[in-house]
């Protein structure tokens, strides 16, 4: 996936004449309605976030061209819902013509945004002398800056939760953290967080912390911190496969924490592409005769990707055999690429916002955890990364019992037949909440789906005490047979309830966890010693 690789072009498109000829009227009545607006004085400003500043109001002239690119881009997209075409390459028409439209807005420029000329008359040209010096910086780092990073260090201010390296090998290190109850439950928890960033997006602040949070609730947990490959290391880590992050990184992982713990099974959580991970390996393990986790959660994952949302408009044969002649057998993924990527999934939030007020008024961008970590990507093996692109988001293979094979054992999510909380967030752009919801016609056990309100990041990270969003479950607990097909009847039948999704899963997992048992305060064991404090060395390389 690369922003700057939008998959392969679409073939023409016609529109029907008269669908042509409505969006033509519609455009001339609108049109003139602005005009007339703003020959007489009269024309307010748009609703638009970016034109809501007063200076707006006193300039005729940039409020009208405020006003035409609003209803321009209108116009073009109504042309793209009406082209006789796909709905794959209606998709891909929207998303270039979103590149374009968010670049070419009035406020992008100085010429055209008002703000931004009060902003340099009033401050005697100083914006635009910070507003050069803040570009300097993020030209030498070749990325914008969305955060003050100079806030925050990694196991000072983010990712301190206490606790310690337990075992690590060239993929991974595992954290065991320190328990803050004097009482436990007897099975433990392992998290395994995405590896295209840090996993401390599950442990930014001790007031956001999920991984602190579950603690707290009587957890022993263990959590995954995936290594970040770079191309100075000397070992072979860039020709690791799919099959090695199963073997070597998930499946490891449960066996430290089982052996530790002193139990045959424990419980696992995956998010994101951990989720992918984490049901990959399981049904390995199910293959190869083996139960080790007794109870599964899955936060925003994908295990069908037959609906990968917008993600959809990068994937394509052609950009598949792309990356594996590039990658295919060694080589990194780099994490820039991957940022802008995901950056220019939303541009006008996650870029263009930035541009306008780092660079043309000026202004040091808040310091703000969440920013912080996204932007510290990690780079991908070559072999893992096309392995993953080409077997999930483009076949969808991984659905397919048998069809896909790690070290001679065929994969079966339906092997899967133990208790599952999955949870999906209402506005995910990553995840769409269907294809969350779709994991339930693959796995075979009692399963308690949530619904979050929210985005793929926002919706999972919400600790209960800040009482904000809400979510929608059934009351009654899922089995298999009663999780209804269609994700818009679960729905429809499902409780809205305020506040966060915390505690309803705290309250699943507790009940798979086995009876409280005396917290223990050393870690680890004498097989696997403390190697060093959390959060260890792995997440503190940062990809320049």
């Amino acid at each position: 996936m690369s922003a700057s690789y939008p998959a392969q072009l679409p073939a023409p498109v016609t529109l029907a004449p008269d669908k042509l000829a409505r969006i033509q009227a519609e455009f001339s009545q609108e049109w003139l309605r602005i005009a007339s607006g703003a020959q007489l004085g009269t024309l307010e400003k748009p609703a638009d976030r970016r034109f809501s500043g007063k200076a707006w109001e006193s300039n005729t002239g940039c409020l009208l061209a405020a006003h035409a690119y609003l209803l321009s881009g209108k116009v073009i997209n109504q042309m793209i819902d009406a082209a006789q075409a796909s709905e794959p390459v209606r998709q891909r028409l929207r998303f270039t013509a979103m590149q374009w439209l968010e670049a070419v807005s009035p406020s992008n420029f100085l010429a055209t945004n008002p703000d931004v000329q009060r902003t340099l008359l009033e401050s005697n040209g100083e914006s635009l002398r910070l507003g050069l010096q803040n570009l300097l910086v993020d030209f030498r780092k070749g990325r914008v800056s969305q955060t003050d990073e100079s806030h925050f260090e990694i196991g000072k201010n983010v990712a301190n939760t206490e606790g310690a390296v337990v075992f690590q090998n060239p993929i991974m290190q595992l954290i065991q953290y320190t328990p803050l109850t004097d009482n436990v439950h007897r099975k433990p928890l392992l998290i395994v967080p995405p590896c295209i960033n840090k996993y401390y997006i599950l442990d930014l602040q001790p007031e956001n912390s999920f991984v602190r949070h579950a603690i707290e609730q009587g957890f022993t947990v263990f959590l995954i911190s995936w290594r970040n490959p770079q191309a100075s290391d000397a070992d072979p880590i860039d020709t690791a496969t799919w099959g090695d992050y199963l073997q070597h990184g998930v499946l490891q992982a449960i066996d430290v924490a089982a052996d530790i713990s002193g139990q045959d099974q424990i419980n696992a959580l995956g998010f994101c592409v951990g989720g992918t991970l984490l049901a990959s390996a399981l049904a390995l393990a199910r293959a190869q005769g083996k139960e080790p986790v007794s109870a599964l959660t899955l936060l925003t994952t994908l295990l069908d990707f037959e609906d990968t949302g917008v993600l959809e408009v990068f994937v394509d044969e052609l950009h598949a055999q792309v990356r594996d002649r590039q990658l295919g057998k060694g080589g990194l993924m780099a994490a820039r690429e991957l940022g802008t990527t995901f950056s220019f999934l939303r541009p006008n939030e996650l870029v263009w916002n930035y541009v306008v007020n780092n660079y043309l008024k000026g202004e040091a961008p808040p310091a703000f955890d969440l920013l912080f970590w996204n932007a510290d990507g990690t780079n991908l093996p070559g072999p893992f990364f096309t392995w993953y692109f080409r077997n999930t988001y483009l076949e969808n293979n991984l659905k397919v019992p048998g069809r896909i094979t790690v070290d001679g054992y065929p994969l079966d999510l339906g092997t899967l037949a133990m208790p599952t909380y999955i949870f999906g967030s209402r506005e995910d752009h990553i995840v769409p909440w269907q294809a969350a919801y779709a994991s339930t016609k693959l796995l075979r056990g009692p399963i308690r789906f949530l619904l979050g309100a929210s985005g793929h990041i926002a919706g999972v990270i919400n600790h209960p005490a800040k009482k904000r969003r809400s979510y929608w479950v059934h009351d009654a607990n899922d089995s298999h047979s009663a999780t209804p097909a269609d994700p818009q009847d679960w729905l429809d039948a499902a409780a809205e309830h305020p506040g966060s999704w915390w505690p309803d899963w705290s309250a699943w997992l507790a009940s798979h966890s086995g009876n409280m048992v005396a917290a223990r305060r050393k870690l680890g064991n004498d097989d696997y010693a403390v190697l060093q404090p959390a959060p260890g060395d792995y997440v503190k390389v940062r990809t320049v």
